[in-house]
């Protein structure tokens, strides 16, 4: 994972479409489209809580901090526009105005699989920086959202937003 560090976050996501999306439309077709997002989403959701354990060992800090870190990595070749509402230590709230991974997607057709494979993980990566991490998204652009609603806490601190 280490190279993968050297390649903005978005390039990757790019490059991992071209075998991704084919791959999921092949298993839609054969077993469901619920059934075959259920597999993949679970697949994936390993994946992100292994990346958040390895950026958890990497950063130091509490894991707000390593929230707060990891900002500008999912942002990197102007991925995102990202507007801070508020940090603290037990909690960060941000939104994202602007996505070039929803983008992406759209352009090529496919945002619900955007969705599966660029967001859906977002809550398992929370929980592999901290267990005592707790991630609330009530909207993404990628599902036509104005924007993406991020709000981070340390599990019984803070009120939800």
């Amino acid at each position: 994972m280490e190279n993968l560090i050297n390649i903005p976050r978005i390039e990757q996501v790019k490059i991992q479409a071209q075998v991704l999306v084919p791959i999921v439309k092949a298993f839609q077709a054969e077993l469901g489209e619920e059934r075959a997002n259920q597999i993949v989403g679970r697949a994936l959701d390993d994946s992100a809580r292994n990346l958040g354990q390895w950026f958890s060992a990497l950063v130091g800090g509490s894991p707000i901090e390593k929230v707060v870190a990891g900002l500008p990595v999912f942002a990197a070749g102007d991925a995102l526009d990202v507007e801070m509402i508020e940090s603290t230590s037990d909690a960060v709230d941000f939104n994202v105005t602007r996505c070039r991974y929803a983008e992406f997607y759209k352009e090529l057709g496919e945002p619900e699989l955007g969705f599966l494979l660029a967001c859906s993980g977002d809550f398992a990566m929370a929980e592999g920086i901290s267990p005592d991490l707790e991630l609330t998204r009530t909207q993404t652009i990628m599902r036509g959202a104005s924007h993406c609603d991020f709000r981070y806490r340390l599990k019984g601190k803070g009120s939800q937003r």
